[in-house]
C-alpha cells in the first residue's frame, strides 16, 4: 500500500504518471518533420567529413605516361555517398520528449519524464511502465518508424540531394530539399520551430 501510495502521489505531482505509449496515444512524425531531421544529421555528417584533407586519385597509369586524376576528398562523390551511407540510423539516437509539443518532440537526450523515471527508480521508487526496465531506453515506436520514413525520403529525393551538394550548398538543406520541393504542397512550419526553455512549449505571448 506504501508503495502505491507513494507512486501516485509522484504521478499527480510531476505529471509523469506510469503509462505505456499506447495508453498515451503514439504520434508518428509528419513528413516535415522527417525532412527536418533528415536535413539536420545530413548537414552534420557533411560537416564531420568535410574535415578530411585527403587527395583521391583515381583511374590507371598502365604505362606511367598518363597521371592518375587527382581530387580532394571534400569536393567527391565519394564523400557524398559516406555521408548519406547510414544517415537515417542516426536517427535511432533520438528519444521522444512528449512533454513537448511541435517538432522538438525528437531530440537527442533523455527526456525530462524519463529523467525523472530514472530518478525515482534510483531512489529506490517501484515504478511500473509495463515494459521491463532494460528496454526503457531503447527507440521508441515513433523514432523507429521515423527511420524507415526516412530511408524512404532519401530514395525518392536522390536527385534533388545530389543537385544541392554539387550546386547549391550555400542554400540551407532544410529549405533547398525540405520547403521548396519534398514539402512545396504541405505544411513546412515545423522546419522553424526551435526549442524554447527546458520544456519546448511555445511562449504565449501577453497582452498588455
Amino acid at each position: 500500500m506504501y508503495n502505491h501510495v507513494v507512486i501516485l502521489f509522484l504521478c499527480i505531482s510531476v505529471s509523469v504518471c506510469a503509462r505505456t505509449e499506447e495508453d498515451e496515444g503514439v504520434k508518428y512524425a509528419n513528413k516535415c518533420e522527417v525532412c527536418k531531421i533528415l536535413a539536420i544529421e545530413l548537414e552534420e555528417r557533411l560537416k564531420e567529413t568535410g574535415k578530411s584533407h585527403d587527395v583521391l586519385e583515381t583511374g590507371y597509369a598502365l604505362d606511367d605516361v598518363k597521371p592518375k586524376k587527382k581530387k580532394e576528398y571534400h569536393k567527391s562523390e565519394l564523400r557524398l555517398i559516406e555521408s548519406l551511407e547510414g544517415v537515417c540510423e542516426r536517427i535511432l539516437e533520438y528519444n521522444i520528449h512528449k512533454e513537448r509539443d511541435d517538432s522538438t518532440r525528437f531530440a537527442k537526450g533523455m527526456s525530462q519524464t524519463f529523467q525523472t523515471l530514472h530518478g525515482l527508480v534510483d531512489k529506490g521508487v517501484k515504478v511500473e511502465l509495463g515494459i521491463p526496465y532494460e528496454l526503457w531506453d531503447k527507440p521508441s515506436a515513433e523514432v523507429t518508424n521515423m527511420k524507415t520514413q526516412c530511408e524512404t525520403a532519401l530514395e525518392q529525393n536522390e536527385s534533388d540531394l545530389e543537385d544541392w551538394y554539387w550546386n547549391h550548398q550555400d542554400v540551407p538543406l532544410k529549405d533547398y530539399l525540405c520547403r521548396d520541393r519534398f514539402l512545396a504542397d504541405d505544411d513546412s512550419s515545423c522546419l522553424y520551430e526551435k526549442l524554447k526553455g527546458d520544456s519546448g512549449k511555445k511562449k504565449v505571448k501577453k497582452e498588455l
